[in-house]
């Protein structure tokens, strides 16, 4: 069921047109993400959406009661209640409702006859409403909600205004899927998250009642939460089904298709005009070559295809290889301030070329350790060894090293004054900065100039040991791939820490997990080390359950068969899942073959073609009783 359609809608801020002709259609249970480069109008889009912006020209059609939850990107939360009681206050109108139903109990037990034949009446209509709009399990609910976003750990009188920017979004986060608005609309919901918040939310989205739009640069988040990508390009904006490597791919299909049509047409054109050239001037051809002429100019030419915008080009170099041993740690103990936990007894060690993912949950440590390690705090104690010829280049996801005064150009140039003035712009040029681009102030720039500005400078250091944090904040997806492809030729050593977990996976090949009295090593990408991760909690839980020694006498066999029964049970469950997004992915299309054919219904042509009108109505028919199968197949598996 469609619940929201946009319609040739433009928006423009002065002369710049951001959006123009924009379609989208939004249907009840749809999973839409919205792509494409910073500065796209990406954003502008879901404010114009959800009502906080207007728009020039075309039409959003949407019932009236349809309830619609927004979250900006940088949405604070002002009130001076807990944490549990501000997301506690989403229910307050069950509050009133709980308290009339007691007020009601009290007054039956004084009744009789009539009075309380109305008062029961009223009583059960408010219980059964009270249920219905889930009176009986909110707590339980604002409970889960203040666990999976990371707020367990908070004391109970933790107020609202004591919390971070990043930690009011999450709690505004947390109050709509309370709500539970029919449409969702989130601009990303992913930022100040951690791995396991991020899967929490991936889990949670996918179980959502109603529909969801978001615009997030997680590609790991948005494989595996939607299934239709609309990508915003040169004011525009395309149609994808699927997830989002599903969407690259049709992306590519798409222009190789398109390019060999124009390019089929471009050689039609050359042979129509080279023989109208040849011919027109001669008695005998004229007739032929102005026939020609015609065709040409009745031709619906086809525009190049543009393809993808200009994107950055850049890579790292080292100006000498480091010795085999690059970094040693033995019995660290480093604190931020007071307030930050204490790290302890750390241990371990990099070698040349290893490509290593700092990863462990928020406020654990892990930019305070590179801090330590790059010399910006003293630890408390142990020690930290570099190899030989370790020459360090330092990327902090703060940018504290940018310089807000200065203009983008002697930002570079004041650090490399022997370069030329063209060597730096063509520098900068390859981050995507041209023009009067350079003469920008730094404090000017949003947060994916700056990221690119730092990389720039990170990029010109030449050094053969990268500590990265958070490099791939503030970037957009296409940067985000451009930098990953860096990184993955650079024939140096990285340490990086990052919650984008397709990041991770390309770049990693050892992951350390942090914890504040250990770093445990894990010999791999981020999906390795969650499987070896689950392959631990599941030793821990077998164990757990293990029989009491007394009762050893049971044969080991029947240990083995409950651990091969648990696993082909997380088998089933696998190809559970697989099949859910097998049947989303065809209930996308089935939707989208039906709104074709009811696009063609209206084609006047059509209309009138009785046998033409037939077939579409049995197709119809047909796809239609497969759709209801398929959501029949999917809420069983669901519910299972």
């Amino acid at each position: 069921m469609m619940i929201l359609q946009v319609n040739q809608l433009s928006k423009s801020f002065g002369a710049d047109t951001v959006l123009t002709n924009i379609k989208l259609e939004v249907k009840a249970r749809d999973r839409i993400a919205i792509v494409g480069r910073n500065g796209a109008g990406k954003s502008t889009l879901l404010k114009i959406i959800a009502g906080q912006m207007s728009y020039e020209q075309g039409e959003i059609i949407k019932p009236k009661d349809l309830s619609i939850g927004y979250l900006a990107q940088h949405t604070d939360v002002t009130s001076t209640r807990t944490l549990k009681d501000e997301l506690l206050s989403v229910f307050d109108h069950l509050k009133v409702m709980e308290q009339e139903m007691r007020t009601i109990e009290e007054k039956m037990a004084s009744s009789t006859g009539s009075e309380l034949d109305a008062l029961m009446k009223t009583y059960d209509r408010l219980q059964q409403e009270f249920k219905d709009q889930g009176g009986y399990q909110y707590e339980a609910d604002v409970r889960s909600i203040l666990h999976g976003l990371g707020f367990s750990h908070f004391e109970d009188e933790t107020t609202v205004q004591s919390l971070s920017g990043g930690q009011k979004t999450r709690l505004a986060l947390g109050k709509l899927l309370l709500m539970k608005p029919e449409l969702l609309i989130l601009d990303e919901p992913t930022n100040h998250l951690d791995i396991d918040t991020l899967s929490w939310l991936e889990q949670y989205l996918q179980n959502y009642t109603g529909a969801i739009l978001i615009v997030s640069h997680d590609r790991y988040f948005l494989d595996k939460v939607v299934n239709h990508v609309y990508e915003v390009s040169r004011t525009s904006m395309k149609k994808f089904a699927g997830n989002y490597s599903k969407y690259l791919e049709l992306k590519a299909e798409q222009l190789e298709r398109d390019m060999k049509l124009y390019e089929k047409q471009q050689e039609e054109i050359s042979k129509l005009q080279d023989f109208v050239d040849r011919n027109l001037a001669r008695a005998s051809t004229t007739k032929r070559a102005q026939s020609r002429r015609k065709q040409l100019e009745r031709m619906d030419r086809l525009d190049k295809p543009l393809g993808d915008e200009k994107s950055a080009n850049f890579h790292f170099d080292i100006t000498r290889q480091s010795g085999n041993d690059v970094l040693k740690v033995h019995d660290l103990d480093i604190r931020y301030d007071e307030k930050t936990p204490l790290l302890s007894s750390l241990s371990f060690q990099i070698k040349r070329e290893d490509s290593v993912a700092l990863i462990g949950p928020n406020g654990i440590g892990k930019s305070t350790l590179l801090k330590t390690l790059t010399n910006t705090l003293t630890p408390v104690k142990g020690d930290i060894t570099f190899g030989s010829h370790v020459t360090i280049g330092y990327y902090d996801q703060e940018q504290a090293k940018l310089t807000s005064s200065k203009k983008v150009l002697n930002e570079l140039w004041d650090d490399y004054p022997h370069m030329n003035e063209k060597e730096i712009r063509t520098c900068l040029g390859n981050f995507l900065f041209s023009g009067d681009d350079v003469l920008k102030p730094v404090h000017a720039l949003s947060g994916g100039e700056k990221a690119r500005l730092a990389l720039a400078k990170l990029m010109l250091q030449k050094a053969n040991f990268l500590i990265l944090d958070e490099p791939t904040n503030h970037l957009d997806l296409d940067s985000k791939e451009i930098l990953e492809n860096a990184l993955i030729d650079y024939p140096g050593t990285i340490l990086f820490v990052s919650h984008d977990r397709y990041f991770i996976n390309r770049l990693a090949t050892k992951v350390f997990e942090l914890s504040p009295t250990e770093t445990r090593e894990y010999l791999g990408d981020y999906d390795y080390y969650l499987e070896k991760k689950n392959e631990q909690l599941e030793l821990e839980a077998l164990q757990e359950n293990e029989p009491l020694k007394k009762q050893a006498t049971q044969p080991a066999e029947k240990a083995k068969l409950s651990y091969a029964e648990e696993k082909e049970l997380k088998k089933k469950e696998r190809q559970k899942q697989r099949r859910i997004e097998e049947i989303e992915e065809r209930i996308a299309v089935v939707e989208d073959k039906l709104g074709e054919n009811e696009q063609l219904l209206c084609d006047p042509d059509i209309f009138q073609d009785h046998e033409k009108v037939q077939a579409i109505q049995t197709e119809n028919d047909t796809l239609n009783q497969e759709l209801e199968s398929l959501f029949a197949e999917w809420e069983e598996l669901s519910e299972a």
